[in-house]
């Protein structure tokens, strides 16, 4: 694709999505964000795991001509992107410093001669001085930034790299700039429009839930034991088990492939080439666990991990959210499983207060846990509090614990009201620790201080111990009756819904227990489900074809995925092609492909 096309002679984004990427139609919110781009909208597109956001600038870029330039935070990413896109015959480079100096020389010198249509780059990298010198000369039609979750002070993953980004719209103001990110609520979200954009700019919401994905969480008792009870009738299917330590990490990996369970690990405590070699493997081969600390996996795109497991509790529910989203990416069933138990709070409260960072960054953090706490502890639908939380509006799902399990629930409505009673006469500004203390008549220095002793709810709930009403609180925040201000100093809110509750106009039900329920596992992994019925021969075929795949994955060292996803291979294995007009009109092959692969494809299934 030529990078300097005259704007009469670009082509459609309809021709480019066809011609180059394989497919007749957009994904549901691909088209807003393609179309607000070529409109020269500055964007920020927050749309889920799996649902196709660099698509989003890919064929932008395309169209336009000139040269796109992705940021991007992982070196994994920048590769996996590349070869994807050379693969469909798109001149893409990257310049990182996991390449030699020539390498990047020589990568460079083809963008200077307008070979280049997307070139990805670190932010650090782009940043210099010197850089944006020699780009500033360079005909640059757009910035895409990936991650954009990052450069937000508000967000769970700050980098402080991504904070010279919001200079870009000074610097080059007639270029639009593209933000994606699938882990953002609506602070991070307004900070990042702040932060990235100088002007005219669209923010699109797609929706963050993730139907496909069954979400479980269990008490934690014998952790290894419910690890292999949840793993053992998955067996063969791909998956990943984040563990919080490195040394759990290890000893995880080595205890599922003492029990028959191919397992690999994967921390940053481990030699590069070792690391390296790990996730070449889990994202080129089937039937394989990935056993690993959160160094892994921003930026790893295999759509066909069947379950996410998590042995500890992680730090927020945006880690969480990115986490699991790992799961299930080709829209088939997935399971999100996590172990929750009371030692982990306290792990977590630790590993914030010792992070080094400042005391503003800390009482976010520690805000931000109180309220997955909250939702580990929660009595009503999972999805729906985890999408309420990035602002989105949903019916039970009938696909987590508490829905297919449902709680026994005491009437706590009483309890409820005089919690919020008293989050009223504090004036709202309040955390929780402060309102069970005049909720209990404790005699603190705070107490004392803004002379709460005096307010009418004071003492009237000692007769509950701190954990009860730690607990009530934290369910009355899964409910949606209050909400915690993160952005401020973590006070309690009423929301509409607890005003009903505390007008008697409605009422609230908890849990007496302060963890979770054990849930019942799964018996047996629960069958992949596609649009496409294949025969018993069919399904050999596809076995064929997939170790063709492999091969040609391994030939071109790419992760088997770049070069057909399962769902193309499904369709070949159903429909049989016979000749290449025919296999033109399977999804997922464009032109580039349908002329490196066909010949080598056809033969197998003539074959087969």
């Amino acid at each position: 694709m030529s990078a300097d096309l005259q704007s009469s002679d670009r082509p459609s984004k309809s021709r480019i999505l066809k011609d180059i990427f394989g497919y007749d139609s957009f994904r549901p919110g691909q088209e807003p964000v393609i179309d607000a781009l070529l409109d020269g909208s500055s964007t920020l597109a927050v749309m889920p795991t799996g649902a196709g956001k660099s698509l989003c600038f890919q064929v932008p870029a395309l169209v336009m001509g000139g040269l796109t330039i992705v940021i991007s935070p992982l070196v994994a990413l920048m590769t996996d992107q590349v070869a994807a896109l050379k693969l469909a015959g798109v001149a893409a480079e990257a310049i990182n410093s996991s390449r030699t100096r020539e390498e990047n020389i020589e990568s460079w010198l083809k963008v200077t001669a307008g070979q280049v249509a997307i070139l990805y780059m670190a932010p650090e990298r782009l940043m210099s001085e010197r850089m944006l010198a020699a780009i500033s000369k360079l005909p640059v039609s757009l910035f895409a930034i990936d991650e954009a979750h990052c450069i937000s002070k508000w967000g769970p993953a700050f980098r402080p790299e991504y904070a010279q980004l919001s200079t870009l719209a000074e610097r080059y103001p007639n270029v639009p700039i593209a933000a994606m990110t699938a882990t953002a609520d609506e602070t991070t979200r307004r900070d990042i429009e702040i932060q990235l954009f100088r002007g005219k700019s669209r923010t699109f919401v797609t929706g963050f839930d993730r139907p496909n994905i069954s979400i479980t969480v269990q008490s934690k008792n014998n952790w290894q034991h419910q690890l292999l009870e949840f793993v053992t009738p998955r067996k063969g299917l791909n998956g990943i088990v984040y563990c919080l330590s490195r040394k759990k990490t290890e000893e995880a990996a080595q205890f599922l492939n003492a029990n028959g369970i191919r397992a690999l690990a994967y921390h940053a405590g481990l030699d590069k080439q070792v690391r390296n070699e790990n996730q070449d493997r889990f994202v080129t081969e089937s039937g394989l666990v990935m056993v690993a600390t959160i160094a892994f996996g921003m930026g790893i795109d295999k759509p066909d991990v069947r379950y996410v497991f998590h042995t500890d509790l992680p730090a927020s529910i945006e880690a969480y959210y990115q986490e699991i989203g790992r799961a299930g990416r080709d829209g088939e069933p997935a399971d999100a499983h996590m172990l929750f138990g009371s030692g982990d709070i306290a792990l977590r409260r630790r590993f914030i207060d010792n992070d080094g960072s400042d005391e503003d960054n800390k009482r976010r953090e520690h805000r931000r846990l109180d309220v997955f706490i909250a939702y580990a502890d929660a009595i009503s639908c999972r999805r729906q509090i985890l999408l309420e939380y990035f602002g989105e509006k949903s019916p039970p799902c009938n696909n987590c614990d508490i829905c297919n399990s449902p709680l026994d629930l005491s009437d706590g409505t009483q309890h409820a009201q005089l919690v919020m009673a008293t989050i009223l006469d504090t004036g709202q500004r309040f955390g929780q620790v402060h309102i069970i203390d005049v909720l209990r008549g404790s005699n603190t220095e705070n107490i004392r201080k803004f002379n709460h002793q005096e307010c009418a709810c004071y003492g009237e709930g000692k007769s509950l111990n701190k954990e009860t009403w730690r607990s009530i609180l934290r369910q009355m925040i899964s409910s949606g009756l209050l909400k915690i201000d993160i952005a401020g100093y973590g006070g309690l809110h009423i929301t509409e819904k607890g005003r009903e509750v505390s007008n008697g106009n409605n009422k609230f039900f908890y849990r007496q227990e302060t963890l979770v329920t054990k849930s019942k596992p799964s018996t047996k992994a629960r069958k992949i489900q596609t649009d496409i019925e294949l025969s018993s021969r069919d399904e050999l075929l596809l076995a064929e074809l997939k170790k063709l795949r492999l091969t040609l994955a391994r030939e071109k060292n790419v992760p088997a995925y770049i070069i057909f996803p399962d769902k193309t291979l499904i369709e070949l294995a159903a429909i049989r092609p016979s000749s290449k007009d025919e296999f033109a009109q399977i999804k997922g092959v464009g032109q580039a492909k349908l002329d490196k692969f066909a010949d080598i494809f056809l033969e197998a299934i003539r074959a087969g």
